[in-house]
């Protein structure tokens, strides 16, 4: 899936992709849930990866059906909140239902897909294969081999809590004209703890 999306968003970056919502099917889910960690802490829902499957293919099948009629919609984030390192502080860490993970792991994959092409090679934050550790390696052969005038260095405190999400969709439909995708992601970000 992956490669045929990703081939024709970076030879065609100016159009519009209509019909990617089939990509999600029970294959692909499958494959997610495989994926899934299953020690990972469980959504509302209280469903863990162990329990979903015991019945995996019913389950899958009945998630993709709801999809189609487009009658899924996302549970409630369950809200909590883990220490901050260095700090006596909490962060909010907001955990997805089971079902909810495998959609937004679906979503991820296609944007992925399509975006990924399009990003500077020395941006790291949330790309697959790439990690901080990579970043200062690369930060490391600019500071010794580069003239550098100066480094700023920012944390931009609860960003992604602040994201205007209206905006964000009309970014996405740039690229995206696949309704139900845009549908999807909606949902997703409309979830609330």
């Amino acid at each position: 899936m992956k490669k045929g999306i990703t081939e024709a968003a970076k030879h065609r970056p100016k159009e519009k992709l209509t019909s990617l919502a089939h990509l999600i099917n029970v294959e692909l889910l499958r494959i997610y849930h495989t994926e899934m960690d299953g020690k990972k802490a469980v959504g509302i829902d209280k469903v863990t990866k162990e329990a979903y499957s015991e019945n995996l293919e019913d389950n899958l099948a009945d998630l993709i059906a709801k999809m189609k009629r487009q009658a899924y919609h996302p549970q409630p984030v369950r809200r909590v909140h883990i220490p901050k390192p260095g700090s006596d502080k909490k962060r909010p860490l907001g955990i997805l239902s089971y079902e909810d993970k495998l959609v937004q792991a679906a979503l991820a994959k296609i944007l992925s897909a399509i975006y990924e092409p399009e990003f500077v090679n020395f941006s790291f934050g949330f790309r697959p294969h790439r990690s901080c550790h990579d970043a200062l390696c690369l930060l490391n052969e600019v500071l010794y081999h580069k003239s550098i005038n100066y480094i700023v260095d920012i944390d931009i405190r609860g960003f992604f809590d602040h994201v205007n999400y209206d905006w964000l969709i009309q970014f996405i439909e740039h690229r995206i004209q696949d309704p139900n995708i845009i549908r999807l992601i909606n949902a997703c970000s409309n979830q609330e703890p």
